[in-house]
């Protein structure tokens, strides 16, 4: 299982090369499907945004990288088709990108229609940013449930948990008191990660790629 969660998508050199090394080759020879389907559960989105996704023009780089090829990967649509069509797509790509938006919501959707039981099995990469980062962690929080959710649980591909766009200018309750307070009631390993921060894990191996700020709260793990 190879991933790299990311706050805001591949904003820097830096992550950029830690996707390259995951993948094992450039990005122009790599085949993408981007997953928009978080979009549609932040209650805030709309249509818009989801075009700017998939076309890149979302301000979090990922689609627009210059991937030989990119398909859409529409979760909601793949328990209405059989599974032996979509998951050879799955298979056959080098790297998925999954869109930011509620984590609970991509959760859902990725346990419904099979591919959260498959991404430890893949040999692709998973990228995520904001809520398609936070989709894979066991809990997002009550801090980053959008109004109508109450669970806060998802996936639990990764032990930890994830406060993204930490001191962002335009989220000024994103500090780094409020992650402390949002850490301590989680009571579990977690990362605050700003939008120059990524956390890549292979294998179950955990380590942080950077320009920016993070910090680690929890056992076991050096924190910055």
């Amino acid at each position: 299982m190879k991933l790299l969660l990311t706050s805001a998508g591949i904003k820097n050199p830096t992550i950029h090369q830690a996707l390259v090394d995951l993948l094992g080759k450039p990005v122009e020879e790599c085949d993408a499907l981007c997953i928009p389907t978080g979009g549609y559960g932040n209650t805030f989105g709309r249509p818009k945004g989801i075009w700017e996704f998939i076309a890149g023009k979302s301000g979090q780089p990922m689609t627009e990288l210059g991937w030989r090829s990119m398909g859409v990967l529409e979760l909601t649509a793949l328990p209405t088709i059989a599974r032996s069509r979509w998951e050879p797509w799955v298979r056959e790509a080098d790297v998925l990108l999954s869109n930011g938006g509620s984590a609970p919501y991509q959760a859902h959707w990725m346990r419904e229609s099979g591919l959260a039981d498959l991404i430890p099995d893949l040999d692709n990469v998973y990228v995520g940013f904001s809520g398609g980062s936070m989709a894979l962690t066991p809990r997002v929080g009550e801090d980053f449930l959008f109004p109508g959710e109450d669970d806060d649980r998802t996936l639990g591909l990764v032990d930890f948990s994830i406060f993204p766009h930490l001191d962002h200018p335009s989220l000024p309750e994103n500090t780094m008191a409020a992650a402390e307070k949002w850490a301590a009631d989680l009571a579990a390993p977690a990362y605050a990660i700003c939008d120059d921060t990524a956390i890549r894990v292979v294998d179950g191996e955990v380590d942080v790629v950077t320009e920016g700020h993070w910090r680690y709260f929890g056992p076991g793990r050096e924190g910055a």
